[in-house]
């Protein structure tokens, strides 16, 4: 192994092992299912805003999306930040006091509890539903974590693939099982800032070794399509296509998906005071634009660098290691740039990091808390829930190690089939639920299932179609759940007294 090689991964074990640090330091003070899973409601308004989003962007922000602006140009990855920087601010904005408000109010510690407990639902269908919906869209969209880990160690140590993404899930599991809810959102916090680094330094040295931003320009203008909001590049063809006003619409709808991602959400029923929620807001909105279109730029200069043959040119899913490239030739350059380069491989381990640990939570409370406890009836201790959630994340991580087993899989079609999944299923009730007094169980329920079948349905029968039928799966399923929400709530009895006091009470908050 070259020196290079070796102060990268000096740098990449300090940054992990700093993480498992913090999970132990966190094990001290989880003490209970409620720590385990919300942190107690502790979180500070900087450490909200900045978990969210690292939680938020996954392996997807540095692979995924860099990839994409690689391979097509600016409009399909363009869009889709626009989309999602809407997303976020709006989210924020309706959401986020009204969800810590309401769930403190009912005493809610899971996005499935929540449901149950605001429908009254006694019978736990809401319950089993949406635990249901969390694992089978949160473990594929975990195993994209882990196979970016896994992409990224082979790529530049030429370490086997399964190797290299075993020891990374091993990490992930490590910290996320001592420590917590909070171990995972001050990791995140942490990872942000990271990854923040990690892109400043990749546009930098990326416009230098291209030989200039002019240069970077020049050669992108150079490609048909590449720079437009409403054309695609085809880089098999060289040739562009229409990026129409329905594409266009389609792939804004990305944005619709933050009304119902859990782990999100979590975070904003975790703060300390909802009265701060407006600083939270303001540094997330701006933190996750800035990062996007930082991460758009990067794949626009990797293409420069691959063009002046500093790198190999890079096709398919293979583009989504352009950053991994551009890291790797920086740590050629001496010994400092090679530790450099190592904050920028631990960057892209950050994003994937801090989703996978917010994921692996949300998944193990819809199994211990939701499904064990509430839907079929195990009575246990706060010591043996806390046990049970360890164990659980454990196990559901093994399920999406072998998930993650093909290194061919593509980080970003996983994450935008899960994408679309929670933002179909959980999106429209959570607004229902939050804003509409009328919104009864059967129409929650409705609104789940129709959402979770609709997502299906589109992505494989209808979308394959191709022509005007070539649309997100999760547009037409988000507006598929909410005319069933809307349906069955008018169709059947309306919301108990109680329940419409407990509705009012929070719209007074």
């Amino acid at each position: 192994m070259t020196t290079e090689n070796i102060c990268i991964l000096v740098t990449i074990a300090l940054y992990l092992a700093m993480m498992v640090g913090i999970g132990l330091r966190f094990s001290k003070k989880t003490n209970t299912s409620d720590d385990f899973y919300l942190g107690g409601r502790k979180l500070g308004p900087l450490v909200t805003a900045m978990s969210a989003e690292a939680s938020d962007m996954s392996g997807w922000l540095l692979m995924g999306l860099p990839g994409v602006a690689y391979l097509y140009g600016i409009s399909d990855a363009g869009w889709t930040a626009i989309g999602l920087g809407i997303g976020t601010y709006l989210n924020w904005l309706l959401v986020a006091k009204r969800i810590r408000l309401y769930s403190h109010h009912i005493d809610a510690i899971t996005i499935p509890e929540f449901f149950a407990k605001r429908f009254h639902d006694s019978a736990h269908i809401l319950t089993g539903i949406s635990a249901a919906v969390i694992l089978i869209f949160f473990i594929p969209y975990t195993a994209s974590g882990f196979a970016a880990c896994g992409k990224l160690f082979n790529s530049i140590f030429g370490i086997n693939y399964m190797t290299a993404m075993i020891v990374s899930a091993i990490v992930i599991v490590a910290y996320t099982a001592l420590g917590g809810f909070l171990a995972a959102s001050t990791t995140d916090f942490i990872q942000s800032i990271v990854m923040s680094i990690a892109m400043i330094v990749m546009v930098f040295f990326g416009i230098s070794v291209a030989g200039g931003l002019d240069v970077v320009m020049d050669n992108a203008n150079q490609l048909v399509g590449y720079l437009s909001m409403i054309e695609i590049h085809d880089p098999t063809t060289l040739t562009s296509s229409a990026y129409g006003p329905i594409t266009i619409v389609s792939t804004m709808a990305w944005g619709l998906g933050y009304f119902g991602m859990p782990h999100i959400l979590l975070r904003f029923m975790a703060i300390e005071d909802e009265n701060k929620l407006a600083l939270s807001r303001r540094v997330a909105s701006v933190w996750v634009v800035i990062a996007m279109f930082v991460a758009i730029f990067i794949g626009i200069i990797g293409y420069s660098v691959s063009k002046v043959g500093a790198i190999a040119v890079l096709e398919g899913s293979d583009s989504e290691t352009i950053v991994v490239k551009l890291a790797g030739l920086l740590s050629t350059y001496g010994v400092f740039p090679a530790l450099i380069a190592g904050v920028v491989v631990a960057g892209i381990l950050a994003c994937t990091m801090s989703t996978s640990d917010s994921q692996l939570l949300t998944a193990a409370s819809g199994v211990s808390e939701n499904l064990l406890s509430e839907c079929f009836g195990v009575k246990m201790t706060e010591k043996q829930q806390l046990m049970a959630a360890r164990a659980t994340v454990l196990v559901i991580a093994v399920v999406a190690m072998f998930l993650a087993s093909d290194p061919n899989s593509s980080v970003f079609d996983i994450v935008s089939f899960a994408w679309a999944g929670f933002g179909a299923t959980f999106g429209p009730v959570m607004l229902m639920s939050l804003f509409w007094k009328r919104c009864n169980k059967e129409g929650a329920i409705a609104g789940l299932v129709a959402g979770g079948i609709m997502v299906f349905a589109w992505k494989y029968m209808v979308r394959p179609m191709g022509g005007v039928w070539n649309i997100y799966e999760l547009l037409p399923a988000f507006i598929v759940a909410f005319v069933a929400i809307v349906v069955v709530s008018l169709a059947t009895a309306a919301p108990s007294a109680e329940i419409k006091a407990e509705f009012d009470a929070v719209s007074k908050m």
